[in-house]
Formats: structure tokens, sequence, C-alpha cells
């Protein structure tokens, strides 16, 4: 089984425990929320079910936690593909609800497989929130990690940079680089036969909808 957990410990709290907490803020302030996970509520396993139907994978794929972790990932969020929630850091929700207002995966993921159509909206903690979700009810160990200082890298150059003229003025179109005050994803836990020895354990999925990365 790739996603078999020896503790009995780490399987009560990575995928049997429904609530749990996400932290934010900064690293000078870090705050935490509450989260009701809700894996096991009515409803939710055909909602789960729905989104790798809506995306379409084969059943044949599904025993595949690579597969599986990267299809909830794209799908978790609206980008591309009609998935669970749209994004919006306008700071206007007035045409849905705000994200800090979600204190849970369940109404969201009830929401989407009722009507169909994306909820709004979420920002990087509500996607690790349902992420977690939809992971934990599919049998994947899977936790929220929240970041701080965190640095995003859109020109694949590994560090965070910004550009001036001859004259020290910035050039914004080149500087598309920056450092948000802190940013949430999700640990899963599987074996990673795909890759050399040594990789199996916790990895990182993203389902905050980002820059397309080589295509």
């Amino acid at each position: 089984d790739h996603v078999y957990m020896e503790k009995t410990s780490d399987l009560n709290e990575y995928v049997l425990n429904e609530t749990g907490r996400i932290f934010y803020g900064t690293e000078d302030q870090i705050a935490e929320r509450a989260w009701n996970y809700g894996q096991f509520d009515a409803g939710v396993l055909e909602a789960c079910l729905y989104i790798l139907d809506r995306r379409g994978m084969p059943h044949s794929a599904r025993g595949d936690p690579v597969m599986v972790s990267r299809v909830v990932s794209a799908m978790v969020n609206s980008l591309d593909d009609n998935g669970v929630l749209v994004g919006n850091w306008t700071g206007d929700y007035a045409q849905g609800t705000n994200p800090s207002a979600w204190a849970g995966s369940v109404d969201i993921l009830r929401s989407y497989h009722g009507a169909g159509a994306p909820v709004r909206y979420g920002q990087c903690w509500v996607f690790a929130g349902v992420m977690t979700t939809v992971l934990r009810c599919l049998g994947f160990p899977t936790r929220t990690v929240t970041n701080y200082n965190s640095a995003h890298d859109t020109d694949v150059s590994l560090t965070t940079d910004i550009y001036f003229d001859e004259n020290m003025r910035p050039l914004e179109r080149l500087n598309t680089d920056s450092v948000w005050n802190f940013h949430v994803w999700n640990d899963c836990w599987m074996k990673r036969p795909d890759l050399p020895d040594g990789y199996d354990g916790w990895q990182v999925v993203d389902a905050t909808p980002q820059e397309t990365s080589s295509g």
C-alpha cells in the first residue's frame, strides 16, 4: 500500500482526525484558526469522487497516489478546469463568501457537488483545508503546512529578484517575484516508486492556483 503508515498515532492524526488548526499571519504575529475537515461527513465522499469524475480520471489510475494527488491539487482550484474553489485576493467578495468566513470544508464540497459550479471564494488556507479533507477522505495521510515569509519565484531562478535600470528605477515588467507574509499548502505521505530510492514520505502538494510551470 503506497500510503501505508506504521504508527497508529500517525494514522489517527493524519487520516482520521476530522478537525485541526491552520496557521496564518506573519512571523512576528502568528495566528491560528480552527478548521473542520469533516472528511467523514455525509456527502463528502460523494463530492470527492465527483471531483475525480469531473476531471475524467480513469478508474484504472485511481490506485496511484501520485496521480490522484496531482488531480486533486489541480481540481481544488477552479483555474483551467472549473474545479472546487475560485481564488480571490481583491478584497471584493460581494459575489460570494469572504475566504475568512469559511470554518471548514464540508459546505464547500457539498455546494460544489450539488451545483457543479466553482464555489466563491478561497485563498491559500481554504484551498489547503479543502485539499486536506479530500485526500484524508480518500485515505491519504495529509497535513496542512504554513510557511512564513514565503518566497514566490516566478522565473525559475530559485531567488527573489528585483531589477533596476541604469537610473535605479525599478523595471516593473521584470519584477514579478514576491515574498508573501505567509502561504499554506499540504504534505501528503506516499511511496514514490516513480523516483529513485530515498524520496518516499511526505510530498508537497499545493492547490492554490499559481503561474504555469514549463507549460
